[in-house]
């Protein structure tokens, strides 16, 4: 008996097309979401070619000033955004990304009120660890100091904010200082921390990601200190002792701009010359 085997079908040559391009996508896309996940941060809108504008640089004039009068409101002594994805990071997993490590309220009469909350961040990481000794170093060491102090009148503060975003930690810490008839001091130190790459990140590298243009952001930062300058000479000229600024300076440069803070749409880039003399004088950037 004949026995006649039914004939395989043939798999048409577009079938073969449409399935090796389908097991190319998956590939593409697990390699990109790999990539993006421990090694850097891919704007995936653009790089399908959809585009996307930063939430940076775009604001208003009345949006900046409602930031700039809101500014005194950040220091809450907390990490915002602190949500868990970072826990692997901690050294301490059931605390936030920064807590407060020392906190002291004490007052003696005629030598000092004090009122600290200094914070610790709390990251297994040698860049980490500077951070934090070098915030013990300028801020708790200053209240030992003013803890032994006798008949100085000195009044000093200390307070913080963090915020977790995009991969990103960053940590503003204020300090007033007030010693008897001297100027009020604030100091202003920021810390940013690249949580995905666990390295330090600096303002140009946070304006790349954004893709915001150096240039504009530099002649933004120039415009202002200029304004503030000419503000203090008017007042200078009406017998006020105003902090003057060096509008020539080099600290005014990107690259050497090294205090800024990310929260939310802002990114606010400060100037405060009491991190180097004896004035509460600052300037704020806001883009």
């Amino acid at each position: 008996m004949n026995v006649t085997l039914p004939e395989e079908k043939a798999i048409k040559k577009g079938q073969i097309i449409l399935y090796v391009c389908i097991i190319l996508i998956c590939v593409i896309c697990i390699i990109i979401a790999f990539y993006v996940q421990f090694y850097a941060r891919i704007d995936l809108a653009g790089l399908v070619g959809l585009g996307s504008e930063s939430a940076y640089g775009s604001k208003t004039e009345e949006e900046v000033l409602t930031l700039e009068s809101e500014f005194n409101n950040l220091f809450a002594n907390r990490t915002n955004n602190d949500n868990g994805e970072n826990n692997s990071k901690k050294q301490e997993q059931d605390k936030d990304l920064v807590y407060t490590g020392y906190q002291q309220k004490e007052s003696k009469l005629n030598s000092y009120n004090l009122e600290v909350n200094i914070p610790h961040i709390n990251v297994d990481n040698e860049i980490t660890d500077g951070y934090n000794k070098e915030i013990e170093e300028i801020f708790l060491t200053l209240a030992n100091n003013v803890l032994q102090t006798e008949n100085s009148n000195i009044i000093y503060t200390v307070d913080y904010v963090a915020n977790v975003q995009d991969g990103i930690l960053s940590l503003m810490i204020r300090a007033n200082l007030k010693e008897g008839s001297n100027a009020q001091k604030v100091i202003i130190q920021t810390y940013n921390y690249d949580l995905r790459n666990n390295k330090e990140i600096t303002l140009q590298e946070v304006l790349k990601i954004e893709k915001l243009d150096e240039q504009d952001i530099q002649n933004r930062i120039n415009t202002k200190v200029q304004e503030e300058e000419q503000k203090a000479e008017d007042l200078q000229s009406l017998g006020y002792n105003i902090y003057s600024r060096d509008t020539e300076s080099d600290i005014y440069k990107l690259e050497n701009s090294t205090e800024f803070y990310l929260a939310g749409d802002a990114l606010y880039i400060i100037y405060a010359y009491g991190n180097s003399t004896d004035t509460s004088e600052m300037d704020l950037v806001i883009l």
